[in-house]
């Protein structure tokens, strides 16, 4: 590996790292006001607290419209959550449901496209999905099996987060905030309302 030489000389700082008092903030009742992305996240049998609180932090940050918490998946309410979900668990709008597959076929009735975060033959890259594809319901499955079949049967698409190395999975939180992150630029870029100050 070729070494870089050594420079004595000081540059100035181009960036500045913000104090946390100066990081922009909106309150909870600001983010009850706060007009939404058209994306609903549907949690399929989650098992893990943390993973569920992680989740709901990302909502958060990406203002998703609604989570839905389906079958044995830890509930917002529970107290296992807030170490990971730092009072997310109050800002983001959710309900419950028994299965997944009744809040999709409820969703596909009110117009949402059914999106399943998963590997399959046929996958759609974030990249690809159109304008069309919004308002947008992405389901997350268990971290051992996945989405479950009777969901994948009713979905109109899957994305799949590219990967390179030698490992085909991600922890399921982190899966879902590459998608979430991913899926709100591409409705911002395609809505014409990418990118305004944070907060605004």
């Amino acid at each position: 590996m070729q070494r870089l030489p050594v420079c004595c000389c000081f540059h100035r700082t181009l960036v500045r790292k913000l104090a946390h008092e100066e990081i922009p903030r909106l309150s909870p009742e600001e983010m009850r006001d706060k007009e939404k992305h058209p994306i609903v996240v549907v949690l399929d049998n989650i098992r893990s607290v943390h993973n569920v609180g992680s989740i709901l932090r990302t909502c958060d940050a990406m203002l998703v419209e609604h989570v839905w918490v389906t079958g044995y998946t830890p509930r917002p309410s529970h107290p296992g959550i807030r170490k990971t979900a730092l009072g997310s668990e109050r800002t983001v709008s959710w309900s419950e449901a028994e299965t997944a597959a009744d809040v999709v076929t409820r969703l596909r009735d009110q117009g949402f496209t059914i999106a399943a975060l998963e590997i399959t033959d046929r996958p759609t890259s974030i990249a690809d999905v159109t304008q069309s594809s919004f308002p947008l319901a992405l389901v997350v499955g268990n971290e051992l099996n996945g989405v479950s079949e009777i969901v994948m049967n009713r979905a109109d698409l899957a994305l799949e987060i590219p990967q390179y190395g030698s490992k085909q999975s991600l922890n399921v939180a982190v899966a879902f905030g590459i998608a979430a992150a991913g899926l709100v630029e591409r409705y911002r870029l395609l809505d014409g309302t990418r990118s305004p100050e944070p907060g605004a």
